[in-house]
C-alpha cells in the first residue's frame, strides 16, 4: 500500500484540479442517489394517487438531473484523464532521466529490453491505477455513500439484511487483489524479456539471416510470446471471475430483500413506492460495489509495475558527483594513473598500474585481447570508477571534478560507431547543436566526409536511418571522427578506430584520424599495429598489467612481448594475421 500512496503523492500538485474533479463526482453520486430516491414519488404519487402535478414535475427534474450527472461526468473524466496521463508522462520523463544516469556497468546488469519493457509496459500499467482506479475509487465511493443514505432512510431494517452481505465481500476482494499482482509482475517479467529478445534480433538480423537462424529465433520468440499469452489469460481469468462473485453475493441480498419486502407490502406497513425506491437503491448499490472490486485489481497491477519502476528511480548512480565537485580546467599538464587497480564482478581486471601522459603525446596500447586496454582507457571518462589508486589530470583526481566538465574535455572514436536515426548534420553536431553551419561542414571536410555527404540526397539533411545504415562503415566511421573534431576536446581516445574496416576505407579514415590527433592528447588502441608505429609511446599490456614500455623502435629490439605480436601480424611477407 506504501507503492500505491506515493503514486498519489505524484498528483499533489494537480490538487486545484483534483479537488475540481472530487466535487463533480460528489454531483455525480448525489445525483445516482436522488435518481433513486425520484422512484417513490413516481410510483406513489403518479401511478397510485393519479397526481398530474407530479406528472409534469418528476419527469422534468429527472431530465434536469441526468443533464447535470453527464455534465459532471464529462467534467470529471477529463480532468481526472488529463492529471493520469500528466504522472504518467512525467514518471517516464523521470524514469528515462535516472537510467541516463546510471553507469555502464548498470547497462551490463540490465539488458536493453528490459529497460525499454520498464519505460513502456510498466509505466503503462501504472496508469490504470492512478487515473481509472483513482476516478473510479472517489465517485463510487461517493454515489456508495449517498445510495446507503437513501436505503437506511426509506426502510432501516430492510437496509441492515442487506448491509449483512457487505462483510462477505472483503475477504475475496483481498484475495483476488493479492492473485492479480503476483500475475501482473510475471507479466511484466515475461514482457522485459520478450522485448529483449525483439531488440537482440532486430538490431543483430544480418547475423540471424547468415547463420539461417531465422526459424530458431522464430520458435524462441514463439515461446515466449505463449507464456506470456498464458500469462495474460490468468490475468483476464482473475480479473472476470470477480465480477460474477460479487453479482452472486449481491443477488443473495436482493432476494432476501424481495422476500422480506414484498411482504411488507402485502401487510399493508410499506407502500409499493418506498419498497421500489429501496430496491432501486440498493440494486444501483451493487454496481459501485462491484466496481470497486476490479479498482482492487486495477490497483494491484499498477502497483506490481509501480515497485518495477520505482526500483530503479531510487537506484543511487554507481558514477555521480561527489558533494563539493568543482569545474576541471582545461588540461594543460597531462595525465596520470598512480597505482591503478580495478575489478568487475570481484574479478581482477588492472593491476597496479603507473602511467604518465604528457599533454599532447599520443599514447597507443598494444596487447592481446583481453588485457584490459579498452577498460584502462574507460576508466580515464569515469565510465567506471577505479577500485584503487587515483587517475589525475593536472592534478586534479577525476573522482573530485564533475562529470560533465570532465567528458567535455574527452573526444571518443571507437570501433563500434554509433550514429543516430537522424540526419548527417545533426550527428555531427551531436555533443553542440548550437554549432554553426560552418563548423559543422569544416569538420566534416577535416574528416574527408563532405565529399560523400554532398553527394547524399538531401546533403547535410539526409537521414542515415539506424545506427547510419545507409552508410559504408567508411563513412560511418568519418562521420564519428566529424562529431569528435566538432567537440574539439583537447584529450582523445581512440578504441580499434579502423580495426574493422578495409584497406582502402582505412587509409581515408586514418587520414582523418591524423587531423583529428593534432595537438591534442591522444590515446590509441589498436588492432593493426602498423597504425600506431609513429605514436610517441606504445604501452604493451598482458593479463591487466603494463610489461612493457616505449617507441616501436624501442620494443622491437627487446624483443620482448610487442616483438611477438608485431611479428605474429607480418610474418610472411608483410601479410596481416588477424590476432
Amino acid at each position: 500500500m506504501a507503492v500505491f500512496i506515493r503514486l498519489l503523492r505524484l498528483a499533489k500538485p494537480h490538487l486545484p484540479k483534483f479537488f475540481l474533479a472530487m466535487i463533480c463526482m460528489l454531483v455525480v453520486g448525489a445525483i445516482t442517489s436522488g435518481l433513486a430516491f425520484l422512484v417513490k414519488p413516481a410510483l406513489d404519487e403518479i401511478f397510485i394517487k393519479k397526481n398530474s402535478e407530479m406528472l409534469l414535475w418528476i419527469p422534468f427534474v429527472i431530465v434536469v438531473l441526468y443533464f447535470f450527472k453527464g455534465f459532471c461526468n464529462y467534467a470529471q473524466t477529463m480532468i481526472m484523464s488529463y492529471i493520469g496521463q500528466r504522472i504518467i508522462a512525467d514518471l517516464r520523463n523521470r524514469l528515462y532521466w535516472q537510467i541516463q544516469k546510471q553507469s555502464l556497468h548498470f547497462f551490463a546488469e540490465h539488458p536493453t529490453g528490459v529497460l525499454m519493457s520498464r519505460i513502456t509496459n510498466d509505466v503503462s500499467s501504472i496508469q490504470g491505477a492512478v487515473s481509472e482506479a483513482v476516478t473510479s475509487l472517489f465517485k463510487d465511493t461517493f454515489t456508495l455513500i449517498f445510495l446507503v443514505f437513501v436505503v437506511f432512510y426509506r426502510d432501516w431494517q430492510l437496509a441492515s439484511i442487506a448491509m449483512l452481505v457487505f462483510p462477505l465481500t472483503i475477504f475475496p476482494i483481498a484475495k483476488f487483489g493479492e492473485k492479480m499482482r503476483k500475475v501482473a509482475v510475471r507479466t511484466q517479467v515475461t514482457m522485459g524479456a520478450l522485448n529483449t529478445i525483439l531488440q537482440e534480433t532486430l538490431s543483430g538480423i544480418r547475423i540471424v539471416k547468415a547463420f539461417c537462424r531465422e526459424d530458431y529465433e522464430s520458435q524462441r520468440f514463439a515461446q515466449r510470446n505463449e507464456h506470456l499469452f498464458r500469462l495474460t489469460l490468468k490475468t483476464v481469468a482473475v480479473s472476470a471471475l470477480s465480477s460474477p462473485f460479487m453479482e452472486f453475493l449481491g443477488g443473495i441480498g436482493i432476494a432476501a430483500i424481495i422476500f422480506y419486502g414484498g411482504h411488507q407490502v402485502i401487510k399493508g406497513t410499506s407502500t409499493p413506492g418506498t419498497f421500489f425506491s429501496f430496491l432501486t437503491a440498493l440494486i444501483m448499490l451493487y454496481e459501485p460495489v462491484k466496481r470497486l472490486t476490479n479498482v482492487n485489481n486495477t490497483i494491484q497491477q499498477g502497483i506490481a509495475g509501480a515497485e518495477r519502476v520505482f526500483a530503479i528511480i531510487d537506484r543511487e548512480p554507481d558514477i555521480k558527483d561527489k558533494p563539493k565537485a568543482y569545474e576541471l580546467p582545461k588540461i594543460r599538464e597531462g595525465i596520470e594513473l598512480r597505482n591503478v587497480s580495478f575489478s568487475y564482478n570481484k574479478q581482477p581486471v588492472l593491476r597496479n598500474i603507473n602511467l604518465k601522459i604528457k599533454v599532447g603525446e599520443v599514447v597507443a596500447f598494444a596487447g592481446m585481447s583481453g588485457g584490459g586496454k579498452t577498460t584502462l582507457v574507460s576508466l580515464i571518462p569515469r565510465f567506471y570508477d577505479v577500485t584503487e589508486g587515483q587517475i589525475l589530470i593536472d592534478g586534479h583526481d577525476i573522482r573530485d571534478v564533475t562529470i560533465t566538465s570532465l567528458r567535455r574535455q574527452i573526444a571518443i572514436v571507437t570501433q563500434q560507431t554509433i550514429l543516430f536515426n537522424d540526419t548527417v548534420r545533426n550527428n555531427i553536431a551531436y555533443g553542440d547543436f548550437e554549432k554553426s553551419e560552418e563548423e559543422i561542414i569544416e569538420a566534416a571536410k577535416a574528416a574527408n566526409a563532405h565529399d560523400f555527404i554532398m553527394k547524399l540526397p538531401c546533403g547535410y539533411d539526409t537521414v542515415i536511418g539506424e545506427q547510419g545504415a545507409m552508410l559504408s562503415g567508411g563513412e560511418r566511421q568519418r562521420i564519428s571522427i566529424a562529431r569528435a573534431l566538432l567537440k574539439n576536446a583537447p584529450i582523445l581516445i581512440l578504441d580499434e578506430a579502423t580495426s574493422s574496416l578495409d584497406t582502402e576505407a582505412e587509409i581515408e579514415v586514418q587520414k582523418a584520424l591524423e587531423n583529428l590527433m593534432q595537438g591534442r592528447t591522444t590515446l590509441v588502441i589498436a588492432h593493426r599495429l602498423s597504425t600506431i608505429r609513429g605514436a610517441d609511446r606504445i604501452v604493451v599490456m598482458v593479463n591487466g598489467e603494463i610489461v612493457e614500455e616505449g617507441t616501436h623502435d624501442e620494443l622491437m629490439n627487446l624483443k620482448g612481448e610487442y616483438y611477438k605480436l608485431y611479428m605474429m601480424q607480418f610474418r610472411e611477407n608483410g601479410s596481416t594475421i588477424s590476432l
